[in-house]
């Protein structure tokens, strides 16, 4: 499966448009983690557990994106856009979206 925050991709040509596709997944933070995210903020420096959180929630939703293509029969996702939302105080949502193509190679 091919991907792109592109409109399309410079080697294939769009056949097809097959429609949106997206994904998400919610997740909460770990109180334990919450203690260490907060030393972190008083001395500085990166808060590696948020780090670590946010980039498996965004290859959970783009995993489940393209799921959802694939039982399209889609070959490829262009215009892939992320978003978030705070859920509840502990707790984020990542969003993923673009739109399903069928492609040919130039």
């Amino acid at each position: 499966m091919l991907l792109t925050t592109q409109n399309q991709f410079s080697d294939y040509e769009i056949i097809q448009t097959l429609g949106l596709v997206k994904g998400n997944t919610v997740r909460a933070r770990h109180a334990g983690k919450d203690i260490l995210a907060t030393f972190r903020n008083v001395v500085g420096g990166e808060i590696e557990e948020y780090t670590k959180l946010l980039a498996e929630s965004r290859e959970q939703a783009i995993d489940r994106m393209i799921e959802m293509a694939k039982t399209m029969g889609a070959d490829g996702i262009v215009g892939i856009r992320f978003t978030t939302s705070s859920i509840m105080q502990a707790a984020s949502e990542m969003f993923v979206y673009g739109t399903a193509v069928k492609l040919k190679k130039k």
